[in-house]
């Protein structure tokens, strides 16, 4: 079904409210989940269905727990991870722009960033090489067994050009947790090779895939060797939860840097080189069956904007009726101090 964007980003917001944010905080996590969907992203308003995104009651204010001129360990106290992040990426630009070079890392939220594509293409558009990584609970499986240990674990970078920022966006595992929950919204069934169940047996049913573990992007020991490294840049470096040991469903981690490319030379002579780079590529002779060479974010990006031109984009029906079940609630219960939506 076809949806007006104005009517969605309103539908995110009562959501938002019913979860227990503040107008200035639903404001913030919307911005993101709204960049997920005209994407086509399956971070986007799936995350506030089902079990949503509640506001724990705990959250706090995040505070800078370490920092020096170039780095930063922020404590997120509980606090939504798209929020968190969002601090942390505003914090990461302010030092880069300053010295050049920044990294920060977070920990002590519950919940996920949404989209780090869009943490890294906000660096990018200041003219930063941008980098950004997310640890969430355990769901992936390392290459030889069907015992989840990885979060899906995302990575994504963004770098300037002369034109848009080229922003790579992916997660290490074959499918996102909540591109199974979106199946089985839609009582879909997923391809057999992405995941096990709980008895290491392949699956197509996403219920049995969210009991069992998915497996990596290559299904092989490159994904889980990736999958491993983001696992420790978003766990042990940030003090934050790895592999199941710790506050798994508490202590999440990610860690976001910015480089610039004046460190290395001339500014312009990079972003004119990067784009001579990507109009290379585009100009490469085409396999049978391709109509065009695409480069990292591209099909993701005109698709956003050709959704922000008509105004409007397509949602599964039944995503959409659970979104509208939730503005519904919000609606019978919008009093003044109402936390409907918080987890205690």
């Amino acid at each position: 079904m076809r949806i007006g964007l104005v009517q969605l980003r309103a539908d995110v917001m009562a959501a938002l409210r019913y979860w227990g944010y503040t107008a200035d905080e639903a404001d913030v996590v919307a911005e993101v989940l709204m960049y997920a969907q005209l994407r086509g992203s399956t971070q986007g308003i799936v995350k506030l269905v089902g079990e949503g995104i509640p506001k724990d009651r705990q959250a706090k204010t995040p505070t800078v727990a370490r920092e020096t001129p170039v780095s930063a360990l922020v404590d997120g106290r509980r606090s939504a991870g798209i929020l968190v992040m969002a601090r942390a990426t505003r914090l990461c630009l302010e030092k880069a722009q300053q010295h050049g070079i920044a990294v920060v890392g977070t920990f002590n939220t519950c919940t996920g960033t949404g989209a780090i594509g869009y943490y890294a293409r906000l660096i990018a558009q200041s003219d930063l090489i941008g980098f950004a990584c997310s640890g969430s609970p355990p769901a992936v499986c390392p290459f030889g067994t069907y015992e989840a240990i990885f979060g899906t674990n995302p990575m994504a970078v963004g770098v300037p050009t002369d034109g848009d920022p080229l922003v790579f966006d992916m997660a290490t595992a074959a499918i996102t947790r909540y591109g199974l929950i979106e199946a089985l919204t839609a009582r879909k069934s997923v391809d057999g090779d992405l995941a096990y169940d709980s008895h290491g047996l392949p699956t197509c049913n996403p219920a049995l895939a969210l009991e069992g573990a998915i497996r990596t992007f290559d299904r092989g020991p490159k994904g889980s060797g990736l999958a491993l490294i983001i696992e420790i840049l978003t766990g042990p470096l940030v003090c934050a939860s790895f592999g199941g040991l710790g506050d798994a469903n508490g202590n999440w981690g990610n860690t976001v840097a910015a480089v610039s490319p004046a460190l290395m030379g001339e500014l312009a002579d990079f972003k004119r080189n990067v784009s001579a780079l990507i109009a290379r590529i585009k100009k490469a002779n085409p396999l049978a069956g391709f109509q065009e060479i695409l480069v990292p974010g591209e099909r993701e990006d005109r698709l956003a904007e050709g959704r922000i031109a008509s105004r409007e984009l397509e949602i599964e029906e039944r995503l959409y009726e659970e979104l509208r079940e939730i503005v519904a609630r919000e609606q019978r219960v919008n009093r003044p101090g109402f936390s409907g939506g918080w987890i205690t």
